[in-house]
């Protein structure tokens, strides 16, 4: 045993369970530092029109800065920096990575060409694939199973709440001063909030909140283990691979979340750009209105999913899959409302309806592959659900509709990117179907 491990295993055991203020701290300095990852990895495409203009760059670029050279960093290196938290201490390994992405982001502020950008947002990538899987881990050590979606949930609302403050405080610098500030203060407040972990939160006991069982693997039949296994060694990366490739259900909601990521992602990296540019809206009016809508409606979206995880759950387990899969159907619709939009009034209106139920995947995705596994496995698993989930979503999504966009511009010069947002469509199609699929999974595994 390590003396990490050794630390882990004397500390005391999580306060979730009695009640304690300390474990929602702990939630609230972890879904801080979750918001200053997404508004790092968010501040490009919030900012790409100025970034555009001064660098020179195409929608393509664009999409490969924020999509594949990103995602490829970001979601490769998750895997070892996981491997290493499973058996070393978390806390120190998420303040290592905290300091290293806002180094990185302050990098991006000082880049003067294409390729010095490129490779300072390779950097933020490396840094920030050790920001997530630890997180997941310390707070299923400080809740219990029964409340872990809710718990979950509100630290889920750090990319929303990141969006939100992102285009808030990135337009409002970039119309104010300059684009490159904005990624300069960002890294400076990540550097803070790197020490403040480091000096607040305590490393939990493995397995803190579940309850005792024996050390057997969990059945790869087996759709929601409420009580974890506490028992047993870290397992290795390729061991939690082949779970992933052999049991339905982290199989099906892997792809089910990495299929919605796609739309999401796809979506996200271009919507100021659109709206500036195809709608006629200004940055300051981007700063109110666009953060106004994602705060709100992202934040309600992933915390009400949550709720209504935890609270159906035990007796329909297929609520893991039904609820973002309706959720998804509804929002198709009002989708291709907000593109088709004549004025970006109209546009912001059709879009509070996808931004509301778009995020219902992700709560009920993380809380089901958490309960899943035993609480040893908690990080890589978290790491390969990631894995999957951004190297789809994330590398391909933002990718996609940028290159869409640059083959369509030459004969739709006005609106190209409208053309590639209509090319979303289909993939949100196979996002329900996948997670209908999971949800019958689970039906059928409950029933058996």
């Amino acid at each position: 045993m390590t003396t990490d491990q050794a630390a882990a295993s004397a500390a005391p055991p999580a306060l979730a369970a009695r009640g304690g203020r300390y474990v929602w701290v702990v939630l609230a300095l972890l879904c801080f530092v979750y918001v200053l990852n997404f508004l790092d990895r968010q501040l490009l495409s919030i900012l790409a029109k100025p970034i555009q203009d001064e660098l020179g760059i195409t929608d393509g670029q664009i999409g490969r800065l924020g999509g594949l050279y990103f995602a490829l960093f970001y979601c490769i290196l998750g895997v070892p920096v996981a491997w290493l938290a499973d058996r070393t201490n978390r806390v120190r390994v998420l303040t290592i990575a905290c300091a290293l992405w806002s180094a990185a982001t302050i990098a991006c502020g000082l880049a003067r060409t294409y390729p010095q950008l490129a490779i300072a947002r390779m950097s933020v990538g490396v840094g920030e694939a050790g920001g997530v899987p630890p997180s997941y881990s310390i707070i299923s050590d400080y809740f219990p199973a029964e409340r872990r979606g809710t718990a979950l949930g509100l630290f889920n609302l750090g990319p929303p709440i990141g969006q939100a403050l992102g285009v808030a405080f990135g337009a409002k610098i970039a119309a104010a001063y300059d684009w490159r500030l904005a990624f300069i203060l960002l890294g400076v407040a990540g550097l803070i909030a790197a020490v403040a972990v480091l000096g607040i939160v305590r490393e939990p006991r493995r397995g803190a909140t579940d309850r005792k069982a024996a050390a057997t693997p969990v059945p790869a039949s087996a759709p929601v283990v409420a009580a974890a296994v506490v028992d047993g060694e870290a397992t290795g990366f390729w061991a939690t691979l082949r779970m992933f490739a052999t049991q339905p259900t982290l199989a099906l909601v892997s792809l089910a979340a990495a299929a919605t990521q796609f739309v999401t992602y796809g979506t996200m990296g271009f919507t100021t750009l659109f709206l500036m540019r195809e709608k006629a809206m200004t940055l300051d009016e981007i700063a109110l209105w666009y953060a106004l809508l994602l705060g709100i409606f992202v934040s309600a979206g992933i915390y009400l999913s949550g709720r209504l995880t935890d609270h159906y759950a035990a007796r329909s387990p297929q609520v893991y899959g039904l609820l973002p899969g309706i959720a998804l159907a509804v929002a198709v619709p009002f989708f291709i409302g907000f593109v088709h939009a004549p004025t970006w009034p109209v546009a912001m209106a059709f879009l509070i309806v996808p931004t509301f139920l778009n995020y219902f995947y992700l709560t009920p995705a993380v809380t089901l592959v958490q309960n899943s596994v035993s609480a040893h496995q908690r990080t890589l698993a978290g790491a390969v659900l990631l894995l999957i989930m951004n190297l789809i979503g994330l590398g391909l999504g933002p990718t996609w509709v940028g290159a869409v966009s640059d083959w369509l511009r030459p004969d739709h010069p006005v609106n190209s990117l409208q053309l590639a947002f209509y090319s979303l469509v289909p993939f949100y199609l196979i996002a329900i179907a996948f997670h209908l699929a999971l949800a019958r999974h689970l039906r059928s595994a409950a029933a058996r």
